[in-house]
This record gives structure tokens, sequence and C-alpha cells, in this order.
């Protein structure tokens, strides 16, 4: 009798959370479909690729580069501890992240322009949030027929010789947590509903403060955003269709 009590009382807990679960997608479109404000990630989310890797292989540091950008997207390491340790091995002067812009084009991921414009016809704010670089993330967003002043990412210094000199640590995306940074002083500039999208855990702890997130896998799925996002995708149709 204790048996059968114990098997019950394991197996309600199961169905609860199939119907939470369901309770929880559902919600989150609703959530999506009247958010005033909606922030992207950038590498492998808006684009293919991860730039900083793209940027290490032009530099001949790819190699070196590849695993801690990985461990970074896992969360296996602190972000600010990833990037100043990747910078540091790429040592990019200003001539060679110029030269990679000149050669390198992003690849866009299939359906965000769609996407993209579809949100700003009907009246939404889009926003670049990212750990990358602006001066990586700016033709991105150009192209996209986002303003700067709606990009939210890190900065290079260069040394007046051009050569490497760091990067701005003053940036709340240069540390953990700073993308949940940049979505608290949106809702302070008046945004009521903001939505969150992106591949990593960087992007999985912005919400809270952001109102929902939705995991996007169409290019890399990271099984700890997977099995934590309140809602996750792998192709930009399926948010078109929700709004």
């Amino acid at each position: 009798m204790k048996g059968t009590i114990l098997s019950s009382r394991l197996f309600l807990p199961n169905c609860m959370q199939t119907v939470l679960k369901m309770n929880s997608v559902d919600g989150i479109k609703g959530i999506w479909r009247s958010a005033d404000a909606v922030t992207f990630d950038v590498d492998s989310t808006v684009i293919t690729e991860e730039a900083i890797d793209e940027l290490a292989n032009f530099c001949g540091k790819g190699k070196e580069i590849t695993e801690l950008t990985r461990q970074a997207m896992q969360g296996d390491m602190t972000f600010q501890q990833s990037l100043s340790i990747r910078l540091g091995i790429i040592n990019p002067s200003l001539e060679q992240v110029k030269e990679f812009l000149n050669t390198h084009q992003p690849k866009f991921t299939t359906g965000i322009k769609e996407l993209v414009s579809t949100l700003q016809a009907r009246g939404k704010q889009v926003f670049l949030v990212s750990g990358g670089f602006r001066c990586l993330i700016t033709p991105i967003a150009k192209q996209l027929n986002i303003p700067p002043e709606n990009i939210y990412a890190n900065r290079l210094k260069f040394y007046f010789t051009g050569e490497y000199a760091g990067f701005d640590e003053t940036q709340p995306t240069s540390k953990s947590g700073g993308k949940g940074e940049v979505i608290r002083r949106l809702k302070e500039k008046g945004f009521k509903t903001v939505v969150h999208i992106g591949d990593g855990s960087t992007d999985l702890e912005a919400s809270p403060p952001a109102d929902a997130f939705i995991g996007f896998g169409g290019n890399v799925i990271r099984e700890n955003v997977k099995s934590r996002a309140q809602w996750f995708v792998t192709n930009f149709d399926d948010l078109i269709k929700y709004l």
C-alpha cells in the first residue's frame, strides 16, 4: 500500500510539470505578441556564426579560441574571464579589424530579416544586445535597418599606434548578467514589455528582468538553454507566426 501511494506521488508532479510547461509556452506567446521591445543576441542568433571566432580565424588564432567560446556560451566560465582571455590571444590590431570588416560579409540566419521587418512594421522597437563588439555589429544593424542607438555591445580599445589595448570593461555587456542590465535600463526608459531572444547562457540569464526569454537553436543547440528556456524555437518562422 505504501509503495502504491509513493508511486502516485511520484507520478503526479510529472503530469503537473507537463501541464505547467504547456501553460508556460502559451503565456510566453502572449507576452511575445504584446511586447513593445524585442532584444536579440547577435552571434549564432541574428547571424549564423560567432564573430569573435571568425575574427580569430582571420588573425590566425582560430583553434585556440573556438573551445573558449564554447565554454563561455555553456556558462563554464564567467563571460568577462572568457572575453579577456580570448582577446588576449587574438590581440587584434585596428588594421586587422578594418581589413576583416572589408573582406567578411556576415551570414544572416534564415528568416531574421523578415522577422525584424515584421516587428518594426508593427511598431515594436528592436535592439541588438551582444557580448560581441560594436564595430563588428554596426554593419549587421545597418542591413536590418536597426539604428546605431539600438546597439548595446562591447567596445574594443586601441593605442594610437593601432595596437590592441583591451576592451571597455565599463560596458554592461562585458560582464555576466550584462544583458539583463541592458534590459533593466530599457525598462527605465519606459518600455513596458521586453522579450529577449538568444542561444547562449548569457541570454538565458537576461530573464528576468526581460518579461520573457525565447531560446533560439537554429544555428546551435545548447542543452542548458533548451532545457531551461521558457519557449525554445529552431527557426524564426515560428516567431513570425505567433505575432
